[in-house]
C-alpha cells in the first residue's frame, strides 16, 4: 500500500506518503524486494513487532509459514520436536508394517493388498462384542448387558433357528476359517434339518386273500377295512453358495440332501403288504434316499441391470412343471437351464430328467437301482402381469419317452409293477407329449388357479388290444377363490378325459408323469390321500394314487408306468380358509366326485353297467404354528368319503361300514 502512495503521491503535490497504522509486524515477499520499482520499508520494525514474530504460531518467524493452531494447510507440517532415543532394555519391539498386511491367497494383483487391522465384517461387529463362554464352567458372563443391555438382542447360539446365525447363511464364512479351496469372499453355508412325524388311522376297501385270510370267516371280496400307518422321516440338508444372496443371484451353489424315514402299517388283512401270504398283517421298513445333490452354476456375462439371470443347474433335484403340481412334482437326476429376463416378468425353464427308481414303501429315490429307461424333457415360459396385470401365464412343452417294454420289475414286497396286471400282461413303452397352459394370480378380487393340458402321443401297447395306439387326452382344472377380511371362500373344478372305448386304437384317459397336486383340500382330501386297490379288476392294481387326484388305475404312481386306459376323473368341490390368529388356520372342503367315463371299468370288471359316482369326500383341517413361522408346524386333519353309487358298485362290502375315513395328524420340526 505504501508503494501504491509513493507512486501517485507527486500527482496531488504531497512530497511524503500519508503515514500508515502501526502493523504489528511487516513481510515483504521476495519477489517484491528484488522488484526495482519496490519501495523500501518506510520504518524499520520496532522492537514490540520482532517480539510478536518470535510467536508466531507454530513457531515460525515468518507470516506465509504460520499455522494457526487448530488448522492445517495442504502440503504443511508443523515443526516436530526432537526424535526423543529411547533405551529400554528386555522390552519387546513392535511387529514390522508388513506383518499387518494381508496374505497374498492368489487372487488379483499384489498391489491390491490392504491393511488387516482385525477389524470384524460388517456382519460380525455387534456379534463380536458379545461375550464368549466360559470353557471350564460353560457359562457366560453376563455382567456386560449392564453396561450395554440392548446388547442381549443381538447375542444369541448357533442352534437358534429365529435369528441371525452363520448356519442358516445369515452371514459369510469367516476369511481365516473357511477352507483354503474356497477362493474369494461372500462364501456362505446353509444347514438344514427338518423331523416329519406321520400318524394316520384310515380305512378303505381291503381285499381279503386269495390264499388264506386273516379272519377265518371272511369269505367275502373285501375285508375288514381299518388300518394304522405310522411315518418318522429325518431330512438334512446342507447348501454351500457364493455370492450376495438378497438380490444378485447366487454365484454357484452346491447343495445335498439326504432323507432317512422308517415306517410302520398295521392292516387287518393277508397278503396287502406282502406278496407272500405268511408274511401277516404287520409291516416294519426303513431306507436312507438321496433326495438332493446338485451344482447350480450362475452364468454371470447374461447378467442384466436389474440381476435377470440365467443359470445351469445338474444333479438330482426338484422340479414342478406347473403352479400346482398336476403333471410333474418329483426330486429326479436330471439338467436344468432356468432364468429370467426383462426384470422379472419373463421366466423360463429347459430341463431333461432321467427318472430314478423309488424305494416302495417310503417313496425316496433309491440310487442304488440303476435309473428308469424313462425320460422327462421339458420347456416352459411364464409372463407375468399377462393377459391382464396380477395375472401370470405359463405355456408349456414336456415330452415323456418311456422305454420299459422289456422291463419287468418286481417292488419291495413283492408285487409287480412294471408291467401293470392288466389286460395281456405285456410290456409298454410309449411317448406322450403334454402341451400346457396355465394362470396363477387374479383379476381384480378374485384370486384365480388354471391349468389345461393336451396329451399327445403313441402308446405302442395297448393292453387291452395287443396293438398300438394313439394318446388321445385332456385335463382342465381350476380354482377360484374370494378373500373377506381373514375367510377364504375357494371353489374348484377339475375334468380329466376318461377312455369312451377301449378297443377304438385311441387311448383316450388322462394321466400324469408323476403327480402331486396341491389342489381341492390337497392330502387332507380322502380321495388324494388314500388308494383305493381295484380288487376284481385287476391284480396290484389302484384306482387313484396316493397323494394323486387322477383315477390312473396304475399299478404304483412312484414305479409304475403312465397309462391312458383308464375312466377319467370330475370333481366339483367347495371350501374355506379361516385364518384365526397369524398362528392357526382352519380348512374345510367339500368334493363330489365322477368318473368320467366307466367303460373301461366294464371290461375290466366284466359288468354290464357301472355309474359314474364316486361319492362326497368332506374334510377339516387345523394348521397351528406357535411361532408364527414353518419351524414349528403341527397339523390335525379328518376326512371322511360318503360313497356314490359308482364306489358301491365296485367295492360294495356286505355287513361292512359304508363309510370311509382318514385322519391326519402331522408334526413338523425344521431348522
Amino acid at each position: 500500500m505504501q508503494q501504491v502512495i509513493a507512486l501517485i503521491a507527486p500527482a496531488f503535490g504531497m512530497n511524503q506518503p500519508l503515514p500508515l497504522p502501526m502493523m504489528p509486524f511487516q513481510v515483504l515477499v521476495d519477489g517484491e524486494a528484488q522488484d526495482p520499482g519496490a519501495m523500501a520499508p518506510q520504518e524499520a520494525a520496532s522492537p514490540a513487532s520482532e517480539v510478536a514474530a518470535q510467536t508466531l504460531p507454530g513457531g515460525e518467524t515468518e507470516a506465509d509459514e504460520a499455522l494457526i493452531d487448530g488448522r492445517r494447510r495442504p502440503g504443511f507440517n508443523k515443526q516436530l520436536p526432537e526424535k526423543v532415543e529411547q533405551d529400554n532394555p528386555g522390552a519387546v519391539g513392535a511387529p514390522p508394517p508388513e506383518a499387518f498386511y494381508d496374505k497374498y491367497d492368489g487372487e488379483g494383483p499384489m498391489g491390491d493388498l490392504g491393511l488387516d487391522v482385525g477389524v470384524p465384517d460388517r456382519w460380525r461387529i455387534m456379534s463380536s462384542l458379545c461375550p464368549k463362554t466360559d470353557a471350564a464352567t460353560g457359562k457366560k458372563d453376563r455382567s456386560l448387558y449392564t453396561l450395554f443391555p440392548r446388547l442381549e438382542f443381538v447375542c444369541h447360539p448357533q442352534t437358534d433357528p429365529f435369528h441371525h446365525n452363520l448356519l442358516k447363511g445369515d452371514r459369510p464364512l469367516a476369511k481365516g476359517k473357511r477352507p483354503g479351496f474356497l477362493k474369494g469372499e461372500d462364501w456362505f453355508i446353509i444347514a438344514g434339518a427338518v423331523s416329519d412325524t406321520v400318524v394316520e388311522p384310515r380305512s378303505f376297501p381291503i381285499p381279503v386273500g386269495n390264499q388264506t385270510t386273516a379272519n377265518p370267516n371272511a369269505i367275502d371280496t373285501f375285508g375288514r377295512s381299518n388300518s394304522l400307518v405310522l411315518s418318522q422321516t429325518f431330512i438334512a440338508s446342507v447348501s454351500l453358495l457364493k455370492g450376495m444372496t438378497a438380490f444378485k443371484p447366487p454365484a454357484i451353489e452346491y447343495r445335498i440332501a439326504v432323507a432317512a424315514n422308517i415306517n410302520h402299517v398295521q392292516v387287518p388283512e393277508r397278503r396287502v403288504l406282502f406278496v407272500e401270504p405268511s408274511k401277516g398283517t404287520r409291516r416294519t421298513d426303513a431306507f436312507i434316499g438321496l433326495q438332493e445333490a446338485f451344482i447350480d452354476y450362475h452364468i454371470g456375462k447374461y447378467d442384466s441391470k436389474r440381476y435377470d439371470f440365467i443359470s445351469v443347474r445338474a444333479g438330482i433335484q426338484p422340479m414342478q412343471s406347473d403352479f400346482r403340481g398336476f403333471l410333474f412334482s418329483d426330486n429326479q437326476l436330471g439338467i436344468r437351464l432356468f432364468g429370467n429376463r426383462d426384470n422379472n416378468r419373463f421366466q423360463f425353464n429347459l430341463a431333461a430328467f432321467w427318472r430314478l427308481e423309488k424305494e416302495t414303501n417310503s417313496g425316496l429315490n433309491d440310487v442304488s437301482q440303476s435309473p428308469r429307461n424313462d425320460f422327462v424333457l421339458m420347456a416352459n415360459l411364464y409372463r407375468q402381469d399377462f393377459p391382464v396385470v396380477g395375472l401370470t401365464s405359463q405355456i408349456s412343452a414336456t415330452y415323456n419317452i418311456n422305454r420299459e417294454r422289456n422291463d419287468v420289475h418286481i417292488d419291495t414286497n413283492g408285487f409287480p409293477v412294471r408291467p401293470a396286471l392288466l389286460g395281456d400282461l405285456r410290456g409298454r413303452e410309449y411317448d406322450v407329449v403334454y402341451l400346457g397352459y396355465a394362470a396363477d394370480g387374479r383379476i381384480g378380487r378374485i384370486n384365480l388357479t388354471g391349468q389345461i393340458y393336451a396329451a399327445l402321443g403313441k402308446d405302442r401297447n395297448n393292453f387291452l388290444t395287443s396293438q398300438p395306439a394313439n394318446i388321445k387326452a385332456f385335463m382342465a382344472a381350476a380354482e377360484l377363490s374370494y378373500d373377506i377380511d381373514w375367510t377364504r371362500i375357494r371353489l374348484s373344478g377339475l375334468w380329466a378325459s376318461g377312455d369312451k372305448d377301449p378297443y377304438d386304437q385311441t387311448e383316450g384317459g388322462f394321466d400324469a408323469i408323476f403327480e402331486n397336486p396341491q389342489f381341492a383340500g390337497a392330502d387332507t382330501s380322502y380321495w388324494i390321500r388314500q388308494t383305493i386297490p381295484f380288487a376284481g379288476g385287476g391284480r396290484a392294481i389302484s384306482v387313484n394314487g396316493r397323494n394323486g387326484i387322477l383315477n390312473s388305475l396304475r399299478s404304483s404312481k412312484e414305479q409304475g408306468q403312465s397309462n391312458f386306459t383308464n375312466p377319467g376323473t370330475i370333481l366339483l368341490g367347495v371350501g374355506t380358509d379361516f385364518d384365526l390368529t397369524p398362528q392357526l388356520r382352519v380348512s374345510t372342503n367339500i368334493n363330489h366326485l365322477w368318473f368320467e367315463n366307466t367303460k373301461v371299468l366294464q371290461v375290466l370288471r366284466n359288468e354290464g353297467s357301472i355309474p359314474r359316482e364316486i361319492g362326497f369326500d368332506a374334510s377339516v383341517s387345523a394348521i397351528w404354528r406357535p411361532k408364527a413361522s414353518q419351524n414349528l408346524v403341527f397339523r390335525l386333519s379328518g376326512a371322511m368319503l360318503e360313497p356314490g353309487r359308482g364306489f358301491d358298485n365296485l367295492f360294495a362290502q356286505q355287513g361292512k361300514a359304508s363309510r370311509f375315513y382318514s385322519v391326519l395328524a402331522n408334526a413338523t420340526v425344521a431348522f
